[in-house]
């Protein structure tokens, strides 16, 4: 306790002496095309006293999201006793087991900006501590204004802090910040590499038509994109749609020319009753297999079988 009342009068002393600074570097720092000032005022708040920040600001960005949830239905998930915290990579999959497509964004204030103006609350690892004695805590940033950005944070329900103090506070994690929303929506300032790799890790946990959604929302902003065409592909096969995963499969063979797509749709012409079609496409792959020869090897003696039924 003498060490929280140590760094609460710290974070009083950076506060008030670095409000009018804060003011103008903030502004200096917001993009033309964004408001001077936005608060995500109706964001759910769940107030903590304890080592369960990490619950906390979970609840809060998943319930923002729609996702009615309680703290205590996620300690279980993603709060280790051993540490007295949360690490990150629970954080993410604890919100994707909740249906959330939960994803970093980029860390740097103009992304936190956009995310808020945007209307997402944003998830951020803060280090209230020292260096050499941290204190991690997850907080929820959900306005910026007059040089402060504002949290829903412990047991504040709307906590001012001035730019400086928590530019301070963030760079000791590497300015760690994630978003979580609803399948089919994605953070605006995602990039690509990121989101991928989140919308595959969302997969794994999620049904196949909610796999659906999010991978069309990625490959809407990343038409171009193999691994989210193979995923929307294998998602709508998965969801029992097989002429929707044969559209998909075969415009990433004729986009990519990709051996595991050509296999994949070859797969799917089979079992449609396409055989010729199935041929053709396993024929193209096996002409670009490469270490998948094997693969399709094995497809084009299915269809081999198959036309010996016919």
């Amino acid at each position: 306790m003498a060490l929280r009342r140590v760094i609460c009068l710290l974070l009083v002393i950076f506060l008030l002496g670095g409000c009018a600074t804060s003011a103008s570097r903030l502004q200096a720092q917001i993009a033309a095309d964004l408001p001077l000032r936005r608060e995500l005022s109706t964001t759910p708040f769940f107030p903590d006293d304890s080592y369960f920040c990490g619950p906390s600001a979970l609840a809060t960005v998943l319930s923002a999201a729609g996702l009615a949830t309680q703290p205590e239905a996620l300690i279980g998930q993603v709060f280790l006793p051993g540490r007295e915290g949360s690490l990150q990579i629970e954080m993410l999959a604890g919100a994707r087991r909740q249906g959330a497509v939960a994803m970093v964004i980029p860390g740097t204030l103009e992304a936190l900006l956009r995310e808020i103006a945007a209307g997402h609350p944003v998830v951020v690892l803060q280090n209230l501590g020292l260096s050499w004695a941290p204190s991690w805590h997850y907080a929820v940033v959900i306005g910026y204004d007059a040089g402060q950005i504002l949290l829903r944070s412990g047991t504040l329900a709307r906590q001012e802090m001035s730019l400086r103090t928590f530019e301070n506070t963030w760079n000791r994690s590497q300015r760690w910040a994630f978003v979580a929303l609803l399948p089919g929506r994605l953070p605006v300032t995602a990039d690509e590499t990121e989101a991928t790799r989140a919308l595959v890790a969302f997969e794994r946990s999620a049904p196949a038509a909610t796999a659906v959604q999010a991978y069309r929302s990625g490959l809407e902003r990343w038409p171009g994109n193999f691994t989210l065409a193979m995923g929307l592909g294998n998602a709508l096969y998965a969801s029992g749609d097989r002429a929707g995963a044969e559209v998909v499969f075969r415009r990433a063979a004729e986009s990519h020319d990709l051996a595991a797509a050509h296999n994949n749709h070859a797969r799917v012409l089979l079992e449609l009753g396409r055989i010729g079609e199935a041929r053709r496409a396993a024929e193209r792959g096996l002409a670009v297999a490469g270490a998948q020869r094997q693969t399709l090897l094995e497809t084009l003696k299915a269809i081999e079988t198959a036309e010996e039924v016919q």
